[in-house]
């Protein structure tokens, strides 16, 4: 059985820690620390959920490299199934440097085999991951997905006649143009931007910056979706069609690395939104799953288990992690 198919992208993050900011000239700098750990949107927020004891599968463009070799290695072993990895032929597997600091961090990607998912690719995971009971699609990146964006409209329109629930979080856009997504807010339950991603968002459908990060979710909400928006320090807020709002406020954390915080609370709410719990309890063990994995270096490294999110005395139907 298959509960969620993720559809994005899955390459390695080299995270650097120490003096990272680069100083050319030939300048040796030394560093405090080099991990090679699981990246991407997509295989960060598969891992997430299969870390909270949900049943996913991913289906991602990796090369047929070493890389993509590790990515496959890494994922199988935080449990999610990997039989959906397609491996392109004469195509590197993308990877990313994370230069992280305790303060900010920056990211540079070579996107490699990453763009090269077609609808072909995703169709053929989707109509398998039906049969093996499917219940909801996520898709993760969707700016780095050149050759599936044109296609995902019908992909999501087919998904959601089938009867399954599906989600977007887009990431950041390099263009900062922000298109397409109008076309894909309605065949949307749940998009999960960041405050600087909402803005960008609410900008482009509506022609205007909104005035704050609850008018932007307010009119992305309006097109379908409900719009969940990760606000940093400040939380999260949710908004629904009817402008309902609902806040959340962050967890007091000292953070080590903030890499995949965002994929980590998108896993947390999507397994919160599966089980049928209420809309701010969703937010809650999102909020907290996003700190609590900010206090190890990578993506998935301090990702939670459900025993973590869960409060004591509330949920005892709850699956537990073993």
């Amino acid at each position: 059985m298959t509960d969620v198919l993720v559809v994005g992208d899955a390459n390695p993050d080299l995270i650097l820690s120490g003096d990272v900011v680069p100083r050319f000239g030939q300048v040796e700098q030394l560093l405090d620390g080099a991990d090679l750990v699981i990246g991407g949107s997509g295989g960060i927020l598969a891992n997430g959920l299969a870390r909270l004891g949900r049943s996913t599968r991913l289906v991602a463009a990796t090369g047929s490299d070493l890389l993509g070799d590790l990515m496959r290695q890494l994922l199988s072993a935080g449990g999610v199934e990997t039989t959906a990895l397609l491996r392109q032929q004469d195509h590197s597997t993308g990877i990313t440097i994370v230069l992280t600091s305790p303060d900010d961090r920056a990211v540079l990607t070579y996107l490699g085999a990453i763009p090269l998912l077609s609808r072909v690719d995703v169709q053929s995971a989707l109509d398998l991951a039906v049969l093996d009971g499917v219940r909801h699609v996520h898709v993760a990146s969707y700016y780095l997905l050149g050759a599936l964006a044109p296609d995902l409209p019908g992909l999501l329109e087919d998904a959601r006649s089938r009867g399954l629930t599906t989600s977007l979080d887009t990431n950041f856009d390099p263009a900062e143009r922000w298109d397409g997504v109008a076309d894909l807010l309605p065949h949307l339950d749940l998009l999960l931007p960041n405050r600087q991603e909402a803005f960008g968002l609410a900008g482009r459908l509506t022609g205007a910056a909104p005035a704050d990060v609850e008018a932007g979710a307010a009119a992305l909400a309006a097109a379908g979706p409900v719009v969940v928006v990760k606000d940093g320090a400040a939380g999260a807020v949710s908004v629904d069609r009817s402008g309902h709002v609902l806040r959340e406020a962050a967890t007091a954390v000292v953070t080590l690395d903030a890499t995949g915080a965002g994929d980590t609370f998108d896993a947390a709410y999507l397994d919160s939104f599966l089980r049928g719990l209420d809309p701010q309890e969703c937010l809650r063990r999102a909020c907290l799953a996003g700190a609590i994995s900010t206090s190890a270096l990578g993506g998935t490294g301090g990702q939670p288990t459900i025993d973590q999110l869960s409060s004591p005395g509330r949920d005892a139907d709850v699956l537990r992690q073993l």
